[in-house]
């Protein structure tokens, strides 16, 4: 008879599958690295901004030490930027380490934890590495219901996950909605705002999220670096709530989480406004192409919000997967959504205006 360890819940998880590597693709199809375009992960087709690299440079030479466990340079940066009291931030190895803290520090097994349909596969994952009990609340126009999920809230709900815009959807709430969702939450429900993609707001589209920390308790505003900024390979992202949030999150936090090189590169692509208005201008122009594309291809599409677009690619729901494999066989990496409940859809991230039109002449291959 086998030995069965940990708990059956922990044993239940099915882990998190990232977007595909280029080089497993390469060995896999026989192609040639150089040649293969990635757009399955929500990276800046842009790579690391020169300031990041330079900070990198200089940070280098004390990488035989321990990082700073406070970040006390990088926490002052965002002192600087948001205005609010080093005590309310939390530094996380990227924003997907202070979504995971959010449940391991307030909510205990059996207790239960409101995310919608359709968002992100991290918020039930975390949910169930601790035991907790989902509440998915089914999707509004493949975003969230906010009325609903006030409805779902229960005697024993500890948490709940938001994100805008919404991945893998695109989906964006107005900021007064969700001002108005946080006067009714409970004071003793955590509300965790997952803002991932919130530098690609449109201007009109903006509000002041931080803000609204100074006037809910228990509200913790999650921001990841990993996007506009550059530097999803350095891992770094951080929390911003009052110190009855961080103070929890910060005992609980592995010492080190941020290393050395991440928080030098965060500062300075932090005070890049050049590189993020870049960015955001090439993603806004990459949106547009793509989406001119699926419209004259006659697919269906979400309108989003943030550096992707979901796309649906056939009716049956064999279509993603089928339409993916065929994508990868000529050296393009997209990303099926089967495991979020969306088997006819693919998700494309948008690069460089050249690698868009090679994704679109692929997909066009495919479809036919």
């Amino acid at each position: 008879m086998s030995i069965q360890f940990g708990p059956d819940y922990v044993r239940a998880i099915a882990p998190y599958q990232g977007g595909r590597p280029i080089a497993e693709v390469a060995r896999e199809f026989g192609l040639d690295e150089a040649r293969i375009v990635k757009l399955a992960s929500n990276e800046n087709p842009l790579g690391m901004p020169e300031s990041a690299k330079k900070a990198i440079a200089l940070a280098i030479a004390d990488a035989g030490r321990y990082p700073d466990g406070n970040g006390f340079e990088l926490k002052a940066a965002l002192t600087a930027k948001y205005g609010v009291p080093a005590e309310w931030i939390t530094l996380g190895n990227g924003s997907n380490d202070i979504l995971e803290l959010s449940a391991h520090a307030f909510v205990q097994p059996g207790q239960s934890v409101i995310y919608a349909q359709y968002s992100f596969a991290v918020y039930p994952l975390a949910t169930q590495a601790v035991g907790g009990r989902s509440l998915v609340v089914a999707a509004k126009d493949f975003g969230h219901d906010l009325e609903a999920m006030i409805d779902a809230i229960e005697d024993d709900t500890r948490l709940i996950f938001i994100a805008n815009p919404n991945n893998p959807t695109g989906t964006f709430i107005p900021g007064h909605e969700i001002e108005s969702f946080l006067k009714r939450v409970p004071p003793n429900v955590v509300v965790v705002l997952d803002e991932a993609y919130t530098e690609f707001l449109a201007p009109e589209l903006q509000y002041d999220s931080i803000a609204w920390v100074a006037q809910y308790p228990n509200l913790l505003v999650s921001r990841s670096m990993s996007k506009v900024y550059g530097l999803a390979g350095l891992r770094i992202g951080y929390g911003i709530a009052q110190p009855g949030i961080t103070d929890l999150l910060n005992r609980i936090r592995q010492p080190f989480n941020v290393n050395s090189l991440a928080q030098a590169a965060a500062i300075a692509a932090l005070n890049d406004t050049e590189f993020v208005k870049k960015s955001a201008e090439l993603n806004a122009a990459g949106y547009h192409q793509l989406t001119q594309a699926f419209d004259a291809l006659k697919l269906m599409y979400v309108p989003s919000c943030g550096n992707f677009v979901l796309v649906k690619v056939g009716d049956d729901d064999g279509a993603g997967a089928r339409i993916n494999l065929a994508l990868l066989k000529q050296g393009v990496i997209v990303r099926p959504v089967g495991n979020y409940g969306l088997p006819q859809w693919l998700r494309i991230s948008i690069g460089l205006e050249e690698e868009n039109a090679i994704c679109l002449a692929a997909l066009k291959k495919a479809l036919a």
